[in-house]
């Protein structure tokens, strides 16, 4: 988020560099920079004759190489965006040639999604040397929270922690698919607002109340009508709560539970920062893990592999996906 931040600030302060090649697993940030240049870069009147927007699938690294040596048309540089560059990365070395000497007068950006060239080869070395090379890498899960948090926080808002958490398991580590969900939020409340779990729940339609979150903090506290009322809406509604996100999700906090458990130094900071959570959640882990032993999260990690491989059709052939969360939640209260 740093480096985008810092390359779009480059940018703003007249420091335009001749290729920016965007690579990398997360596709969030190769989008905001390309987008940040297409859109400020360049006057308005001057974009009919020397922006071009071109596409991998369409399109040879010879003709990007050829559009970017041609000089700018009554103006100081012309900028080609190549999206979608990944679809030529059977010949993207060959951009080398280009990229030693690049055109003063061109600006070109390829946004190499997905994947990343290697930084041992002669273009990658080539880019960093005459331009800006920026790597966009996919968020872990568990740092997705806090992204939230930051994104906005920039922009006037705050948000509870609960909150967060039920959009990082409702949506995913799909950082374009929660900004669009942030972006509805921030239409209808006003800045300064906390983004509450009932906000979410009103306007994105994730139930506050019937969730995986609530599942897993029902299940550590050992609230067994909780859990089986949570169960049991899942079982309805398995289109929007899929088995295999929920067994996924339990899998990795009795997995936590039982780092927790080998943790010498168990002050909330430490817990907080081997467990890789936001120390606000640090009790409920404290709290869990004295309703579950070593031994019991060890047997319950074991349940956890085979209801995985039961859904999956392997010894339990036609038994619903509602059926067999219920057996499994009876196995980990029991």
């Amino acid at each position: 988020m740093e480096d985008a931040i810092q390359i779009v600030n480059s940018i703003k302060n007249g420091q335009v560099k001749p290729i920016y090649f965007l690579m990398g697993e997360e596709p969030y940030y190769i989008d905001k920079i390309a987008n940040y240049i297409e859109d400020h870069l360049m006057p308005e009147e001057e974009k009919g004759f020397n922006q071009m927007v071109m596409y991998g699938r369409d399109t040879t690294v010879d003709e990007i190489i050829s559009n970017s040596k041609r000089y700018p048309m009554m103006a100081e540089r012309q900028v080609i965006i190549v999206k979608e560059a990944q679809d030529l990365s059977r010949t993207i070395e060959k951009l080398e040639a280009y990229s030693d000497k690049p055109q003063p007068t061109t600006t070109l950006v390829v946004c190499y999604k997905y994947k990343k060239i290697d930084k041992r080869k002669k273009l990658y070395k080539s880019v960093a040397k005459t331009g800006v090379i920026f790597e966009s890498k996919r968020l872990y899960e568990n740092q997705v929270a806090d992204w939230i948090q930051k994104n906005l926080k920039s922009s006037g808002y705050a948000i509870s922690p609960k909150a967060s958490q039920m959009l990082v398991e409702f949506l995913g580590t799909d950082l374009s698919k929660i900004d669009n969900e942030l972006q509805k939020l921030q239409i209808i409340a006003p800045k300064g607002t906390n983004i509450s779990p009932e906000l979410i729940e009103e306007n994105i339609g994730i139930s506050k109340d019937f969730n995986n979150f609530e599942l897993r903090k029902a299940i550590g506290t050992r609230d067994t009508l909780k859990a089986h009322r949570i169960i049991n809406y899942f079982a309805q509604n398995t289109k929007d709560n899929p088995m295999v996100v929920t067994v996924s999700l339990l899998f990795g906090y009795f997995s936590q539970i039982l780092q927790y458990h080998g943790i010498a130094d168990k002050s909330k900071a430490n817990v907080a920062k081997v467990l890789k959570v936001n120390p606000y959640f640090v009790a409920d882990y404290v709290l869990a893990a004295r309703n579950y032993p070593m031994k019991k999260v060890s047997q319950i990690i074991a349940y956890l592999r085979e209801t995985d491989v039961k859904s999956k059709g392997v010894g339990a052939t036609n038994v619903p996906s509602g059926d067999l969360l219920k057996e499994l939640v009876v196995k980990i209260m029991n």
